[in-house]
């Protein structure tokens, strides 16, 4: 069965296989969770109250939509500091993993690894599958309050469009 999984956004909504338990949903309290970024420090989500916050899950480090997505992302990073909102990328790879991409790509923004226990992150999000062994491409967009304001799932092989982000926190504001 496959769902349309869009909120808050424009444009046509994308088809994907949610999770079990469905995916956190617009006006739903965002998931706390604490994850190793690419250099083995911890990230807690709840650091960030007073801020907003785009968290992307993506599929796999060096694969190529991936790329393309956080590439999109590194260029257009001012977009996100004029909203005050923090990046977190997250996927199931490893910190050894994210960091040797980091650095390949020039990211200047924190990659998480939901390595162990696997996808563990993307579960309580929603967009963990299971099947594939790999988190879907989930963006949530969250206030500083901490509460989730926007969210799409894109299928596999579909990139998200950065036009979407950008009508996304002009609707939140910065400080």
């Amino acid at each position: 069965m496959t769902q349309a999984v869009q909120h808050g956004a424009p444009g046509p909504a994308a088809a994907v296989t949610p999770a079990p338990g469905g995916v956190t949903a617009v006006g739903d309290s965002a998931p706390d969770f604490e994850l190793a970024n690419q250099f083995g420090e911890p990230v807690r989500l709840s650091d960030f109250r007073g801020r907003n916050v785009v968290i992307v899950f993506y599929p796999f480090a060096f694969s190529g939509i991936c790329t393309g997505e956080l590439c999109e992302i590194r260029d257009n990073l001012a977009l996100f500091e004029d909203a005050d909102a923090a990046v977190l990328a997250v996927s199931v790879d490893s910190k050894f993993a994210q960091r040797a991409y980091a650095e390949k790509e020039g990211y200047g923004f924190d990659l998480l690894a939901d390595f162990w226990p696997h996808g563990a992150v993307a579960s309580a999000y929603g967009v963990f599958d299971s099947e594939s062994g790999m988190a879907l491409r989930g963006t949530f967009i969250i206030d500083a309050a901490g509460i989730v304001r926007y969210v799409v799932v894109n299928p596999r092989g579909q990139a998200r469009d950065l036009a979407e982000y950008r009508t996304a926190l002009a609707g939140l504001g910065g400080n």
